[in-house]
C-alpha cells in the first residue's frame, strides 16, 4: 500500500489515496490501528482515506488510532486538500470535501515561496449547539445548550462548554494551561457516559479575546498535538462565553503551531493553518 504520512501542526496521520489504491472495507478499522503503531506500524494519529466524491470534488475518511471512525478532522482537511491537489485529484485550489461531518469547503493559499500553496483555509461550517446534537446525555432539555454548565466530576467542579463541529466537543477554560489535568480528566470525560459517542476534550487558557493557549485530548487517539475542530470548538465556547468576539479572529496555540480561527457574524467557522508532508512510503502489511 502506497501512503503519505503528512501533519498539520504535529497532528499526523498516515493517507491513502483512494484514487488508485484499493483497500479491504471490513479491514480499515484493523489497517488504522497497525499504522497508527509507533512500533510496530508507521506511526501516526490516525489514517486518513482520499477518494473520489458523488457529492463534492473529493471523498476523506477518518479512522482515528484506535481503530474508530470520526466525521471530520480539521487538521486532516487541511491535508488532505493539499494532497488531492498535488497528486493531480483535482485542478482547482478551491475544494469541496464530503465527509461524515458534512460538505467541507477548503481554499489553498499562495505561499511566499514562488507560489508553493502552503496554508489552507477551511469553511467548517456551523457549530451545533443543542444538547441533542453533540451529543449529550445530560439532566434537562435535550435542544437546550450547554454553557459553562457545572459538572461535578472526581471531586472537581468543571464549567463544560459543549458543542459540535460534525464531531463532540467539550471544552473547559483553565487559568493555567501549564498545570491542566489533560492526561487525568481526558480520558474520563471522553468515555463519560453523558457522551453516547464519547468526545473530544479541549483545555483553553484564554490570553485576550483574540488569542488562546490550547491543549487537547482527543477522542480515540489521546493526546495530540493539535486539533483542528477543537480548535474552531474553543472559539466557539469562547465567544459563547464572552471571552472571545464573534465576528473577529482568534489566534489559537496549539502544541503543535498555531491555528486562526474566525466564527463569523453568518455563524460559520473559518480555519486557517498549514499542511505538511513528512514522506512518502509502501506499507508491506504482515500477513
Amino acid at each position: 500500500m502506497k501512503f503519505t504520512k503528512m501533519h498539520g501542526l504535529g497532528n499526523s496521520y498516515i493517507y491513502v489515496d483512494g484514487f488508485e489504491e484499493v483497500l479491504d472495507e471490513d479491514g480499515l478499522s484493523v489497517l488504522a490501528q497497525e499504522v497508527s503503531d509507533k512500533n510496530t506500524g508507521i506511526g501516526s494519529d490516525g489514517l486518513i482515506l482520499i477518494g473520489p466524491s458523488d457529492t463534492a470534488d473529493i471523498k476523506m475518511r477518518v479512522f482515528n488510532a484506535d481503530g474508530s471512525e470520526a466525521k471530520n478532522c480539521g487538521n486532516g482537511i487541511r491535508c488532505a486538500v493539499k494532497l488531492a491537489y498535488e497528486n493531480g485529484r483535482v485542478n482547482s485550489p478551491r475544494i469541496q470535501v464530503e465527509t461524515l461531518g458534512g460538505i467541507m469547503k477548503a481554499v489553498l493559499d499562495d505561499g511566499d515561496t514562488g507560489g508553493k500553496k502552503t496554508d489552507v483555509t477551511v469553511d467548517m461550517g456551523e457549530p451545533h449547539l443543542r444538547k441533542q446534537d453533540v451529543p449529550m446525555v445530560l439532566a434537562g432539555d435535550s435542544a437546550s445548550q450547554t454553557v459553562e454548565e457545572p459538572f461535578e466530576f472526581n471531586g472537581r467542579r468543571l464549567l463544560l462548554t459543549t458543542l459540535s463541529m460534525g464531531n463532540p466537543h467539550a471544552v473547559l477554560f483553565e487559568k493555567n494551561l501549564e498545570t491542566a489535568p489533560v492526561a487525568e480528566i481526558g480520558p474520563l470525560l471522553e468515555n463519560h457516559s453523558m457522551f453516547p459517542d464519547r468526545a473530544n476534550i479541549e483545555f483553553v487558557e484564554m490570553v485576550n479575546p483574540g488569542e488562546m493557549n490550547f491543549r487537547v485530548w482527543e477522542r480515540g487517539s489521546g493526546i495530540t498535538q493539535a486539533c483542528g475542530t477543537g480548535a474552531c470548538a474553543a472559539v466557539a465556547a469562547a465567544c459563547l462565553t464572552g471571552r472571545s468576539r464573534q465576528g473577529e479572529e482568534v489566534l489559537v496555540h496549539l502544541e503543535g503551531g498555531d491555528l486562526r480561527i474566525t466564527w463569523d457574524h453568518d455563524g460559520r467557522v473559518w480555519m486557517k493553518g498549514p499542511a505538511e508532508t513528512i514522506c512518502h512510503g509502501t506499507y508491506i502489511r504482515s500477513l
